[in-house]
């Protein structure tokens, strides 16, 4: 027929094959904080605020609360993304009031300055404090992955914090609320969260803005780090053991001794909490998370499991709703194993594979149009401890005269 017949040339384009899978952008800050004197155009109450230059940003966000100083900090350690959700300060005094519930007397936060902060639904529909993070993606594009509530250390918003990253498939930060380090061992157990890692007391260093000394908010601070580390090795890399920039002390000093487990620092890790130390400048000092099922201990572990996650959901968009023929099922195979292959040669897991299970996906499951692919992963842990065997030996002695003759 004249429709079969062509002297020439007639290229067909075929577009199957395996799916180029990007990994999600994992270092976008979300904050929380309060100023009363900050920009309301750039910082409106309540609502999301996508920051990308972070110096321009400070000298809009006022000298009250913990808005600009929270914005400081994560600038000296990094230049990237942070989701911004300003609230009210409280007025009233961090004393105790009749009852004893109106201020928490360790953390200084009233009982309606943490209502701002954790946040609610208002009548209207509007989400408000942390959950007002939750609309970043629909409104803003991005998805805050690294949260944090800087300048509050309060049990009761460290755990709401917690479960905005659980719905977010993020991570967070939090001083815990404590006076000393036994009191931190016992407090540690209210929460059990893997997307949770504590830290003990805050940084210090020089206040450009009051010409004194003050404190800094270690959450802010690790934010930033966690931040510039994945940018520069990776959401593998624990944030513990990295120097950190712009500070000069800490507000709760604590024994630490590379070589000696019985300090205050390993009483905390052995809490699970991340300790502040000095060696070779100010680091974090603590790989571990909240968790409570013992899978997920390390940070590295959450964040590697939240990132892979993610990033094999979102890369799958396009498949939705195309005809589930054994060659979309392999497409996704080859795709998710080829982006495994990749994620093991740059170290950021130490291997993986995906497949199928007959028995999962039989007859009646494919005729309603659904399938289960299967894959497993092995992340990378952290070196926490390292062990070294020292023996004495007369061995290098028994040739001692033949090395003095020859």
């Amino acid at each position: 027929m004249a429709g079969e017949y062509h002297h020439g040339v007639n290229v067909v384009e075929i577009n199957n094959g395996t799916q180029t899978i990007r990994t999600i952008a994992t270092a976008v800050i979300g904050i929380v904080c309060t100023s009363k004197d900050a920009d309301n155009k750039t910082f409106p109450l309540n609502t999301p605020v996508l920051l990308h230059d972070l110096p321009t940003a400070i000298g809009k966000a006022g000298t009250s609360g913990t808005l600009a100083p929270s914005l400081t900090a994560i600038s000296n350690q990094v230049s990237a993304p942070v989701v911004v959700v300003r609230v009210e300060e409280d007025t009233k005094s961090p004393s105790k009031t009749d009852g004893g519930k109106d201020a928490d007397s360790k953390s200084g936060a009233t009982d309606t300055l943490k209502a701002n902060v954790i946040g609610t639904t208002t009548s209207a529909g509007k989400k408000t404090g942390l959950q007002a993070l939750l609309t970043a993606q629909s409104t803003l594009g991005v998805t805050p992955r690294i949260l944090g509530v800087p300048g509050i250390a309060d049990s009761d918003v460290t755990a709401a914090l917690a479960s905005i990253a659980q719905q977010i498939k993020g991570f967070a930060y939090a001083v815990i609320d404590a006076e000393n380090v036994q009191a931190a061992s016992l407090a540690r157990e209210d929460f059990g969260s893997r997307e949770l890692m504590l830290i003990y007391g805050d940084f210090t260093g020089f206040d450009v803005a009051t010409s004194k000394e003050a404190t800094i908010s270690s959450v802010a601070v690790a934010l930033g780090l966690r931040a510039r580390t994945d940018q520069e090795v990776g959401w593998h890399r624990c944030l513990s053991n990295l120097p950190v920039n712009g500070v000069t002390g800490v507000t709760k000093p604590v024994s630490w001794d590379l070589q000696n487990s019985n300090t205050d620092a390993d009483e905390l890790n052995s809490h699970d909490i991340t300790a502040l130390i000095q060696k070779s400048g100010y680091r974090f000092w603590g790989v571990r998370t909240c968790d409570a099922s013992g899978k997920f201990a390390f940070e590295s572990y959450t964040r590697t499991a939240q990132v892979l996650a993610q990033t094999i959901a979102e890369a799958h968009f396009s498949f939705i709703d195309k005809p589930l023929t054994p060659m979309t099922a392999r497409d996704i195979i080859d795709g998710v194993n080829a982006k495994l292959r990749t994620l093991k040669t740059q170290g950021y897991i130490l291997g993986g594979e995906a497949w199928i299970d007959e028995k999962r996906n039989g007859a009646e499951e494919i005729k309603g149009g659904k399938l289960i692919i299967n894959y497993k992963y092995t992340p990378v842990p952290p070196l926490e401890s390292l062990g070294f065997e020292q023996e004495i030996t007369d061995t290098y002695l028994a040739d001692f005269a033949a090395q003095v003759n020859a």
